[in-house]
């Protein structure tokens, strides 16, 4: 037995699957495959799953991972990313298999691209501003309930450059077992404080990273 990560994407309508459902559709995907996965033992067995960084509803997840396990040690590894693709549903695609390398207690940062509808002078302006800020207190929800903090430590606008219909923004968020910042929350403070609203945003997670911004594998 051994386990095993499948770098998977999650576009289209399959961003607006909650993680539980996420879990499900994978869970059934693995049944319908064929591979020798490992379920638990017990009175109610079930498939072993672990995500590194859950995904927030409604963002589209380039580099998303799941780390499962085979019965097979020599079980052919691209043999596996063909047999789960094949049974996820539309919107679920799964890029590629590997034996894992790092733990997610390592994962830092999360590297987002924004793609607004909106003028792209204001956008600039709108980002440039928020980068000058020293701090930027925002609610955020915990599990003790919501509560203020500054969030301006928590990321990093990475470039702001024109696109078709107004802005592409990368930026770098703090992300991993104890802090996350949701670009969401960037947005709100756009529009709280500038008076920045794009007609419309798409948010997708391009890129997971460990303390020294290396992808997460």
């Amino acid at each position: 037995m051994k386990t095993v990560r499948v770098l998977f994407q999650k576009t289209g309508r399959a961003v607006y699957l909650s993680h539980l459902d996420l879990t499900r559709a994978m869970g059934r995907a693995l049944a319908r495959s064929g591979l020798p996965v490992w379920y638990t033992e017990g009175f109610h067995p079930h498939l072993y799953m672990t995500f590194a960084l859950p995904l927030s509803l409604g963002t589209v997840g380039l580099c998303e991972t799941m780390d499962y396990r085979l019965l097979e040690d020599d079980f052919p590894l691209d043999e596996a990313t063909r047999r789960l693709d094949e049974a996820l549903p539309e919107g679920l695609h799964a890029v590629c298999t590997r034996e894992p390398v790092m733990q997610p207690k390592q994962i830092v940062w999360a590297d987002y691209r924004l793609d607004l509808r909106c003028d792209f002078a204001a956008a600039a302006a709108a980002f440039a501003a928020l980068s000058a800020l020293s701090e930027l207190p925002a609610e955020k929800r915990t599990k003790k309930g919501p509560r203020t903090v500054d969030i301006r430590p928590l990321f990093e606008v990475l470039e702001v450059a024109p696109a078709e219909n107004g802005a592409r923004v990368l930026l770098r968020c703090r992300a991993g077992v104890e802090t996350n910042l949701n670009p969401n929350l960037l947005l709100d403070a756009l529009a709280d404080r500038f008076g920045f609203v794009p007609v419309s945003a798409t948010i997708a997670r391009v890129a997971v990273l460990d303390g020294n911004c290396c992808d997460f594998l």
